[in-house]
Formats: C-alpha cells, structure tokens, sequence
C-alpha cells in the first residue's frame, strides 16, 4: 500500500499533465451500454496494470481457473508489470499517455486526478444492465465512491456488505478451567482474574495486549458505547455534527488510566510495546498467555490452538464476547470495525476499446459464479453445486488435498480484482458450519459468532485524510505521533495523576500542531459522506 501513497505524491506532476482542464472529464461522454454485446459470447480483451510494487500478474489462462474463464467466458487479460518499480512505471505511462485499458490501484487524490484529466470512463452507464455490483455493494456504497462531478468511476475490490473483523479477546481454556471459569464479562471481573491468573500461575503473562498499541485500541471500545477501536487510529471521536478531540474523550482517559494501573500491577506483559509479533505467536503456541486482545484475535488463536492440541485435545484458546465497563451496554461494544468500501478500486481508462465488455466481466467476476470460480476454481475442482444461498458444496478433493489447493488459490489471488467480501466470508462461514464441532476451522467459528457481530461500521468516516502536503496533512502525522507517545508515556506512568497529566499535556502539544484545524478539515469531509452516503 506504501506504492499507493508514494504514487499520489510523486504521481501528481506527471498527472497534472494529462490536462490543462481540470473539468475535462466532464464533457466527456461515456459510451452506453449496447445492444450487440453480449457477455459471455462476444470475446473481451483488456490489458491490466496493477500500480503495486509488489504486484505480479500470474500467466492467464495458465490455471484452472483463467483457463476455465477464457474458454467459457472469452475473457483475455494482458498484464502490464510494474516490475517493482510502480511510481516510475505509472509516471511514464501518463506522460507518454500510454495508459492500459485497466489500472488497478489505491483509491484517492490519483484516480481524482485522472478523471479531471479526462483519463477515466464512468460506470454508470452500464450498473442497470450488469445488476452484480449494484445489488451485492449497495447504494451507499457506491455513492461514497462516486466522484465530485457525480458519477462513479471506480470499481471497489473487497467491499462489504456485512460486518467482518479479526479482533477481540480470548482466553486460554486450560488456565480458565483451571481457575473455576470465574465471570469475565466486565473490567473489573478482568482485573479479579488476571490477580488469580498472577498468584496461580506466576511462569504465565496473564494479560497480553498484542504488539504495538492494538490491545488499547480493543480496550477502549469497551468503555463507551458506539466506542468502537477504530476511532484511536482516527485520532478523533465523533460528537453530535463534528469530529472531536480523542484527548478529550472520558473513555480515552478511562483506558490509559486502566491500562496503566494493571501494568504497575505486572498484570499486562512488561515488554507491550517492544516485543515483535513472532514473540507474541511464541508465547500463544506455547500456552503462556491467559487472556489475549488484539486485532488479530481470530487469527493468532487458530494458530495457537492448533498447535496446543497436538499434545493436548482438551488445550487451546477460546475467544469471549468484549470485555466492557460497568454500566455499559455489551451489546454497543465494537473492538472490530468495517469500511464497506473495501480495500482498493478498478478504473477503465479512455484507452479501452470496450469499456462495456471489462465492466461486464468485473461485475461477473463480483457476482456469485465469478467468485466461486476465481477463489476455488471451477466446478467439479474443489466444489459440486451450490447451497441456497450460492455458497459452493466442497468436495473431498478440497478437504484432502490441502496442499495443491492452497498452491492453487496463491495463483488465482492475483486475479482478484472485485472481491466480494460479504460473499466469499459466508461461504466459508456455511460450509464451515456444517461440519462436526470438532472439525470445524477455530478462526471462522470466533469470526461468525464473536468477531463479526462486535464489528462497527465505519464507512462514513473513510477518506477524511488530507493531502499530505497540506498543513492539515502535516498535522495529521504530528498528532498521530503524539497519541503514540501518550499512550506509551501513560502506560509506563507511576500513578492515575502522572496519566492525567501525560494526556492533557499530549492534547496541549496536539493543539499546537493545529489538531483543531485538522479536526475541523475531517469533520467538513465526514458531513460530504454522510450526504453522499444520503445520496445527496
């Protein structure tokens, strides 16, 4: 993702040129649907640039599943290859103007960029008649990407429609067992057994909180309601119609305060925000942790549990609903959250001779049939048929043959460019949910029962950073570092007024880096969303 960001700053010159017309776009008609195309009979042939360094196109039509496109579909891809060098491959292909028919690429200022230059083919004409994207993304979705002049020009990439997530809290069964299974729903009930936890088990680290600063995060989603982790990274929390100061937040406040009192208490890993995530995975492949949060929750415990099992069934990590304060709703707390934009967009450029025909193919590949084939292959491979819901029946092939399959799907992943998340995670959840308990995957049962239900929306606060450039920008990267330093600073504090101290101290230093201008730059964008989100 950094080739994305370098690309928006380095880009921009190369950009600029296209057009002296910023409005170019405009006046540019794009082509309607017709009549004479028909997918699936009249062959399409695009090329396709992915602006990654560390992106590589596979061979089309040198496995299954391509191949299975190209002949069924007449469907042909030609990659054009970035070659570890993306900034100057893209910057040289603007200024030659030489763009592919496709560019595959970080949604922001860039693709804005070439749509004023009159380089980008809008998609509206053709959602009606290729209903996939419209039905599976939804109309909010959409209009959050539509640019200013109206009209949607990108095609999203794992986008959703239902809530997704890895983060939360887990225990380790044999200690939990051990210890009675006590209560553990409320901080306070946390604080009571990781004591247990300290005195039982002194050779165990009773509370771990992940690498880096996300067990905080996870933490504070429990002490306010709609709290969800996310706004810690944002570096603000929502208020009414504005976007307000995280320093100033009670829950904020309420975490380090907390946080900070079970450090000085040797209840939380003394190395937090030093130790690597591969001394974290050894100490949960080892069965020296008792209680684990962070973001990648279902993720680490799979791995852990599975591990732990080969010497003892009964052993392994079982994740419980977020912790919370007293008083507040379990139900409203989200350590997880969810964009339903996705990750990163397809936009055709003017170059393509038939913009209709790669539209129809992205929004096959979105749909059901496209998704089956792409991420597991075509039918009678790894699935025979399909559920009610068009989740595919795995075969025996796809339980056994572990080992080609996972060879397989590393190939396909580079083709896929419209993932549908809400899809792709269901099927899995419903075949995973038909098997025995005892051989059911641990992370996709935590996600489906746990991870996926304390998951909070925030679309409508997707694309609010400013340029980098700017001096809103600039504060930006100020006051994230700033909040690094006082969540460290607060966590290592000797007491509850050295943390005071260290956040109003922080917010004093944020204010004089302009947080309030940022703040009020974030908030103006989020009300855009918001009608956007309207369609307003």
């Amino acid at each position: 993702m950094m080739a994305g960001v370098l690309a928006l700053t380095l880009g921009a010159v190369a950009v600029a040129g296209c057009s002296n017309d910023n409005n170019k776009q405009e006046n540019i008609a794009s082509p309607a649907a017709s009549s004479d195309f028909v997918f699936g009979d009249t062959p399409v042939n695009f090329s396709f640039y992915g602006n990654y360094d560390w992106y590589t196109m596979q061979p089309w039509g040198g496995d299954p599943a391509t191949k299975w496109i190209q002949e069924n579909k007449k469907v042909t891809v030609t990659p054009v290859a970035a070659q570890g060098a993306s900034v100057q491959k893209f910057n040289t292909m603007v200024a030659s103007d030489d763009l592919p028919d496709v560019l595959f690429m970080d949604r922001g200022p860039l693709v804005e960029k070439l749509r004023k230059a009159g380089k980008l083919v809008a998609l509206d004409p053709y959602l009606d008649k290729y209903p996939n994207l419209k039905k599976y993304a939804g109309e909010e979705t959409l209009n959050m990407l539509r640019s200013e002049d109206g009209k949607l020009y990108q095609f999203p990439n794992w986008y959703t429609s239902t809530p997704m997530g890895n983060g939360g809290y887990m225990v380790n069964q044999t200690i939990y067992a051990a210890l009675g299974s006590p209560k553990l729903e409320t901080f306070e009930d946390l604080r009571a057994y990781l004591k247990q936890v300290k005195e039982k088990f002194p050779d165990v680290v009773p509370f771990d909180i992940g690498y880096g600063t996300q067990g905080i995060s996870i933490l504070y989603s429990g002490f306010g309601e709609n709290h969800t982790g996310a706004f810690t990274s944002y570096g603000f929390v929502p208020n009414g119609d504005k976007l307000t100061s995280l320093f100033s937040d009670p829950a904020f406040k309420e975490t380090l305060t907390f946080a900070s009192s079970l450090f000085r208490d040797k209840l939380i890993t003394q190395d937090a925000l030093t130790q690597t995530k591969d001394q974290v995975v050894e100490k949960l492949n080892t069965g020296k942790v008792a209680v684990y949060a962070s973001y990648d929750t279902s993720d680490l415990g799979s791995q852990a549990t599975s591990e732990l099992k080969k010497s003892d069934p009964e052993a392994g990590y079982k994740m419980i609903w977020p912790l919370h304060k007293e008083g507040v709703d379990p139900k409203k707390v989200y350590p997880n959250n969810y964009d339903s934009i996705g990750w990163n967009v397809n936009v055709i450029t003017t170059e393509a001779e038939n913009p209709e025909g790669i539209f129809a193919y992205l929004d096959w590949l979105t749909g059901e049939e496209g998704e089956r084939v792409i991420f597991w292959g075509p039918e009678g491979l790894y699935w025979d048929g399909v559920d009610e819901n068009g989740a595919p029946n795995w075969t025996e092939k796809f339980k056994t043959d572990v080992e080609e399959r996972t060879k397989f799907m590393a190939i396909t992943d580079s083709f896929q460019w419209a993932g549908n998340t809400s899809f792709i995670d269901g099927s899995k959840a419903a075949n995973n949910m038909k098997l025995p308990e005892d051989q059911r995957d641990w992370a996709a049962e935590a996600q489906l029962t746990i991870a996926w239900k304390t998951s909070y929306n925030t679309t409508q606060f997707s694309n609010l950073a400013p340029d980098s450039s700017t001096e809103e920008g600039k504060a930006l990267q100020k006051v994230a570092d700033i909040e690094t330093s006082v969540i460290a600073k607060a966590l290592y504090a000797g007491s509850d007024a050295e943390v005071d101290k260290i956040i109003s101290d922080g917010e004093a230093s944020a204010n004089k880096a302009s947080y309030q201008k940022l703040l009020e730059y974030e908030t103006a964008k989020w009300q855009e969303n918001l009608k956007k989100i309207n369609g307003q």
